[in-house]
Order: structure tokens, then C-alpha cells, then sequence
């Protein structure tokens, strides 16, 4: 099902993805042999390119696409895909959308240094198009995204993070490059601050709304349909939202026996525990909320823009993000 809908979000940029995938893979040839085959590898990875999509779909609903809307979307791309390295070495993770991480084929240093090249050639990209403005963006991106990661890392080893924190992270983290890919696609085509400023609120909406689904999924998660085990989050002492909400419905005492646990284990006993914690205290429920009001909130900021099949293919978007299985 979803599937399908994401096959018909896409319709009205079906034929500009498909120009959008030539320029990426071009932009990704080296004259380095090991470059060439780690990045042959890394297409095989490539995912929903929901980043591109963006990109493209802002530009279309804000004036047109252009040759500036494809940079913007091969930059966010590249960006999006060495943070995806970086962070498969930082976590040790063995794979990645199925397929042995890059990090695991090709070992840590090649992973490291493959990073910072796709991150390199992105801003090249930019910088011979003379797109300055994009690169004003990208790197505060990049700032926040660093940020966001080392404030989840601090609050982690002292699992105290709290609703405020919690958000903030989000924000930086992860929403901050879906915002990102909305401003940039619509400046690609427009000069129109009232435009551009919509679709950064559209994109930050988006993305606080797709990390907390993410979050969900880690408490509902069935290897079967998501591909990974529920669970994740608690072994890695990752407290997120339903959690953070469900410690804040019971004693302290309470809130500390489950800390307890989840600092001390991670047996399957102690992480279903957790998770039926979860469950009882409502936690689950209440971000589901917290993911429909953030994801109406991505529908608003599109008012100010006309209708068009683009625009629709955005909401369809919003509701494909919070109704996800994976």
C-alpha cells in the first residue's frame, strides 16, 4: 500500500527524478578506481530518495524546475548520503537497507574518507554553479546536524533528556536536512521569501514529524516488516518520546527503576520490559498525536501556495511520513 503511494506522490516528477538520477551517479565518478567502486556500491543502497524528492517538489509548487533545482537536489543528496556513511561508522552498524554497510565491506577508514568526499563534492557542485545561497544553508545544515548528534550523545549517557531536549535534537538532527531540501528547492526558483519561508516551515514540520514516526517504529518494530527488531533505541539508551512521556506519568521511583534498566541491559527480558512500560503508560499513543499534529502543521504552511498537482503530491507526502511501516 504504501508503496503504491509513494509511486503516486512522485507522478508529477516522475520524469525529473529519473534526469535526477543520471546527474547524481555523474556526479559521483571519480578517476580514482576505489572511489568509483565504493560509490557503485553506494547506489545500490540508495533508498526512497524522499531528500530529492523534495527538493524537485518544492522547486515544481514554488515557480519550475531548473539545472539550479538538480544541484540543489545532487547537493542534499551527497550530503544526506555521507552522513548515512559517517554514521554507520560511529554506530558500528553491520548494514544498511539490507546490504553490508560500507563500513563493513570496505572497513573504517574508506568509510571515513568516502564521507567527507561525497560531502566535498557536493559543495563543489555548488560552488561551480556559483549557488552561494545554497551553500550558506547547507553548511549551518551541517552545524545543526552536528550539533543535534552530540546533544543526543551527552543527554544518552546520563539518560535525563526531556520533551524540550528531546524536540530540539529533532530538530537539528534530522529536520533540519528536510527543511533544508524545501528551502533549497524552493530558492532554486524563486526569489519570493513568503515562498521560500512556507516551504522551510513545511520541511521542519515534515522532518520533526518523520523522526518521531521513526521513534514509534522502534516500540511497534516487527523484523518482518520493518526489517529490524523493536528495541533498538532502548539498547543503544536512546530515550525518546514515547519513552520520555511514559517516565513522566509514573513516581519517580518508578522513572528510576526503568532508567535502572535501561542503563544496565541489553537482554531482551530488560528491553521488553521497557517497551511494555511503554505501552501501558500510554507512551506510544501520545507521540502518535504528537506526529499527526506536527505533520497538519507541514499541510498548513502550504497555504500559501497554489494549488497545483505538486502541492498535492506534498500533503500525499506528509501522510506517507506518519503513516509509514519502515
Amino acid at each position: 500500500m504504501l508503496k503504491s503511494q509513494l509511486s503516486e506522490i512522485t507522478q508529477p516528477i516522475k520524469n525529473e527524478l529519473e534526469t535526477f538520477s543520471q546527474i547524481f551517479r555523474e556526479s559521483l565518478r571519480s578517476r580514482v578506481g576505489l572511489v568509483d567502486l565504493v560509490t557503485r556500491y553506494i547506489i545500490r543502497q540508495k533508498g526512497k530518495k524522499i531528500r530529492p524528492l523534495l527538493v524537485l517538489l518544492s522547486a515544481k509548487v514554488s515557480g519550475g524546475i531548473n539545472e539550479r533545482s538538480y544541484r540543489g537536489a545532487v547537493l542534499v543528496e551527497l550530503l544526506h548520503t555521507a552522513t548515512l556513511v559517517h554514521d554507520d561508522v560511529v554506530d558500528g552498524a553491520d548494514k544498511r537497507r539490507g546490504l553490508w554497510s560500507i563500513n563493513k565491506v570496505f572497513k573504517n577508514k574508506i568509510a571515513v574518507l568516502m564521507g567527507d568526499y561525497l560531502l566535498s563534492k557536493g559543495l563543489l557542485i555548488a560552488m561551480e554553479g556559483k549557488d552561494y545561497d545554497f551553500l550558506e544553508v547547507v553548511t549551518n545544515t551541517v552545524k545543526r546536524m552536528s550539533e543535534g548528534e552530540l546533544l543526543q550523545i551527552q543527554k544518552t549517557r546520563k539518560l535525563d533528556i526531556d520533551e524540550e531536549t528531546y524536540f530540539r535534537v529533532i530538530s537539528d538532527k534530522t529536520a533540519s536536512l528536510i527543511e533544508t531540501c524545501c528551502t533549497i528547492g524552493a530558492m532554486s526558483t524563486t526569489s519570493d521569501q513568503e515562498y521560500i519561508s512556507a516551504m522551510g516551515e513545511f520541511g521542519k514540520n515534515l522532518g520533526i514529524s518523520f523522526q518521531i514516526r521513526d521513534d514509534i517504529l522502534d516500540y511497534e518494530g516487527s523484523l518482518s516488516i520493518t526489517g529490524k527488531r523493536a528495541g533498538g533505541d532502548i539498547k543503544e539508551k536512546k530515550i525518546t518520546l514515547p519513552l520520555i512521556y511514559s517516565l513522566n506519568q509514573v513516581s519517580p521511583a518508578k522513572a528510576a527503576e526503568i532508567r535502572k534498566i535501561i542503563k544496565n541491559g541489553k537482554e531482551k527480558t530488560n528491553v521488553d520490559e521497557v517497551i511494555n512500560f511503554v505501552r501501558e503508560n500510554k507512551g506510544i499513543d501520545y507521540a502518535v498525536g504528537q506526529a499527526r499534529s506536527y505533520s497538519q502543521a507541514a499541510k498548513d504552511s502550504l497555504k500559501k501556495l497554489p494549488d497545483s498537482q505538486s502541492k498535492l503530491a506534498l500533503e500525499a507526502l506528509v501522510d506517507f511520513v506518519v503513516d509509514r511501516k519502515n
